[in-house]
Order: C-alpha cells, then structure tokens, then sequence
C-alpha cells in the first residue's frame, strides 16, 4: 500500500492543489476519481479513503460546512471492495485445548487478567486497559465496555509527568459500547484481583492512584501501558510450547470459536463490538437464525471451551453462573492463604 503523504502528494495535488478548501466540488471529487481509476485501481481507492478522511476532518473543525466526498462512488470500471471484511486465518488461532492451557500458564503472570479479557471476552487491546471495577454489575454478571485507554490526538501534554498515551477516550465507534456477560472463571478472577487492588492501596496509600483500573500496576495503580503485555505475552507463548500468534490472535481466536459453533455473525458482531456482520469465514455457514440479544451468546461457547463439572454440590456465592470450570483448571487460593503480589510489581 502507498503511504498516504505519497497520495496526496502524486495523485491529489496535482489534480486540485491549485484550489481553495472551500472552492472543491462534488464535480472535482468526481473526475479525480475518474482520472485515477484509469491510472490504477488500487490508488484510487487510496484516494477515495484520505479524501473521505481529510474532508471528514476539516468539517469537524469547521473548516468547510460540508464533506464534498460524501456520497460519492468510485466509477462502476472500479469493483466495489469489501469494507471491514475480516478474514480469519484459523492457523493463526488457537484451539480449546490450547486455549485451556493459556489460562493456566498465565496465571503465573502479570497480564493474567489482560488474556482473560481478549480470549474469553473478546476485548480489543485499549479497550482491557480501560476497564475499571465500577464496570462490573457484580448481580448480573455483566461488564460494561465504556472507554479504552489510548492517546489523544494533537494533545500537548502540560508536563513531561503526564501520559499522552493512556488517556481516556470514547470508544472505537457506537457499537463498540456494549454490555457482556462474565463468564465464571473471569468473574472469580475478578473478584481475586479486586483483593489485590485493594490491599495494594493500604499499603501504598500515599502513592497508590485509585482510579480503579483492573489492569493496572500494583505498585502505583496506574493503568498498563499500550504495549505493557508485549514481552510477558511472548514469555508465556514460549514458556507453554504454544504457537506464536499476535495478541490479536487472541481475539480472533473467540471470534473464530463462536463462528465455529454456528453463532449468527450478527450475534457475533455484537459480541466483538463492531457496527455490522463484518467478519466472515469461508469454512463456516450464515446461521439462518437470529439470536436475540437477550440471550446470553456466551453460554454456549463458554461450556464448550471449559465444560460444567459434575458431581459437585458447592453453592455459587453469586447469582447467575455460566459456567464452573474447577475441575479443568487449579484451584484458586483461599482467602486465608497468604498471597504475594510482588511478581506483579512494575514501576
């Protein structure tokens, strides 16, 4: 793909350079798309995507009251391209058994909540980092996705103290503001965080910043940086013989186990947060019917990755269980085990 500043400099300038923001026309977006759909296909869809971009941006800053872009298509010599359209390479994902297995190694490391999130969740990356404990509905079960943490554009920090890339920011687009339920086993994750989070604040009470992030430093309670997971998640891929896949792969691996258990891709879509069915898989069938939203989408796909014990008489402690994965996975500590949370400690 051809850098954007080479587009506008090669390919847009040269056509309408010489006019004012405010004097370019529908007819001026339209013969430029003309001219360059004969000289590539390729770089006029580049084209249509900064025009599209840049005239979105000088009408947000009331620069020119309308985008002149807008609406316009390229020429029919130009085959449509799927927009949005994902592809998921399954090699490039994860299986149950393999899922299992990350869970449990990760239990060793300071990002075990971070995994938890994109693998059984479906989180994208700065949308985990944003995730705060009053997210959580602890009678339902669920987990309000609000926020992600990430940096603002064109903002000029006050001092060298503050963070520009760990700002709070709305999210992707609307839809990605959506309500999921909590599986088990991440609820009780959960809860044992909170303890940590909790016990970290009086004992750091003059330094500790409560702000109530889940993914957070214990020493300071400052979020995780963008790109905090990196290291650790290569460690624990290597440490449990697992491939080496993208952090991504992670979500597309929740992505790729729903499809393959027939979850519409609508139901999909909204799990994942995107505004339309856009991932698609050539291996798997449209499912004919739609599931309500109403429905827990996670049951299904939850008991097929850690199946129900049986045999076991325990109460919940909470309301609504999804799923109880005890026997796959080992025991938590109990509350009167002394636990440390010094391997966690980053400054």
């Amino acid at each position: 793909m051809i850098p954007n500043s080479s587009i506008v400099r090669h390919h847009i300038i040269p056509a309408i350079g010489n006019k004012k923001l405010i004097q370019i026309s529908k007819g001026d977006v339209q013969r430029l798309y003309k001219d360059r759909a004969g000289y590539s296909k390729s770089v006029v869809r580049q084209v249509k995507t900064v025009m599209n971009v840049s005239f979105n941006y000088a009408v947000s800053r009331k620069l020119i009251p309308v985008n002149p872009a807008d609406g316009i298509d390229l020429p029919k010599t130009v085959e449509p391209k799927s927009y949005h359209t994902r592809n998921i390479d399954t090699a490039k994902t994860l299986n149950m058994d393999q899922i299992l297995l990350l869970l449990e190694a990760s239990k060793d490391t300071p990002i075990h909540m971070q995994v938890l999130f994109n693998v059984l969740m479906g989180l994208r990356r700065q949308e985990i980092n944003g995730v705060k404990y009053s997210d959580v509905d602890y009678i339902n079960r669920t987990l309000t996705i609000e926020r992600q943490l990430g940096k603002e554009l064109d903002r000029v920090p006050y001092s060298k103290k503050e963070s520009t890339t760990k700002r709070e920011l709305p999210l992707k687009t609307p839809s990605s503001k959506r309500v999921l339920p909590i599986p088990d086993y991440v609820f009780e994750a959960i809860l044992e965080e909170r303890k940590k989070y909790e016990r970290c604040k009086s004992r750091r009470n003059a330094t500790f910043q409560d702000e109530g992030y889940i993914c957070c430093s214990s020493y300071s309670g400052k979020p995780r940086s963008k790109d905090f997971h990196w290291r650790h998640y290569k460690e624990l891929l290597k440490k449990a013989g697992l491939p080496d896949i993208r952090w991504h792969g992670l979500r597309s691996t929740y992505c790729t186990l729903l499809l393959n258990m027939e979850f519409n891709p609508k139901a999909v879509s909204k799990l994942m947060g995107h505004e339309k069915e856009l991932i698609t898989m050539d291996v798997y069938g449209d499912n004919a019917n739609i599931i309500p939203e109403e429905i827990p989408e996670l049951l299904s796909y939850m008991a097929e990755v850690m199946p129900d014990k049986s045999g076991d008489d325990t109460e919940s402690k909470t309301q609504d269980t999804l799923v109880d994965v005890d026997s796959y996975l080992p025991k938590r500590k109990g509350s009167g085990e002394a636990e440390s949370d010094e391997g966690y400690m980053d400054h």
